[in-house]
């Protein structure tokens, strides 16, 4: 079985193999695009990450087990998977604000964070400056920190998965007119 498929990496499991010495590992082989295979690991459990994967690849992958006398099976059934687009293709997020309230010498704002890619992201950074005569001085629903004029907000634990088209909002209270930020940027990690 082949799960948590990135643009770089794939888990694989299969089930335990058994013979009459006794099976002490299994050769993990990977065919890249059709062509031949080759073992990229030696491991004693039955999962295994593979971590050097590319974008928009298609890998086959069997296993092959070992047995205490230096036997080793017929190949499992192959598993073919795609990756899927790496960095800008496949991942990628917006942040949009909105004004959400006003009062005098301050206001209410509100970002939401859309994951925009084909594929889900771990998490997100949205950053931003101030316009002039406007400051942050509280946020929930993220992690804000304020360094060298620019605010910028990481996800909580608990919202930075983000399924591609979904989407989470963070919201705050500052000071000043409550303007849009100036040259928001949001970065899927």
């Amino acid at each position: 079985m082949a799960s948590d498929l990135t643009s770089t990496t794939v888990t694989l499991t299969w089930d335990a193999s058994t013979d009459n010495v006794g099976v002490v590992g299994y050769e993990v082989r990977r065919a890249t695009n059709g062509g031949p295979p080759s073992t990229v690991a030696t491991v004693a459990g039955t999962t295994y990450q593979v971590t050097d994967l590319a974008a928009e690849t298609e890998y086959t992958f069997t296993v092959r087990a070992r047995d205490a006398a230096g036997n080793v099976s017929a190949a499992s059934s192959a598993r073919t998977v795609t990756t899927p687009p790496g960095g800008g293709g496949g991942s990628g997020c917006t942040a949009t604000y909105q004004l959400i309230n006003t009062w005098s010498g301050g206001f209410q704002g509100e970002v939401t964070v859309e994951n925009t890619g084909t594929v889900a992201i771990a998490g997100w950074q949205v950053a931003w400056t101030d316009p002039g005569g406007t400051a942050i001085t509280s946020l929930w629903i993220g992690r804000w920190t304020f360094t060298g004029g620019e605010n910028v907000v990481l996800h909580e634990a608990y919202n930075g998965q983000l399924a591609a088209g979904s989407s989470t909002t963070f919201g705050f209270t500052g000071t000043g007119p409550g303007t849009a930020p100036a040259g928001q940027t949001c970065s899927a990690r």
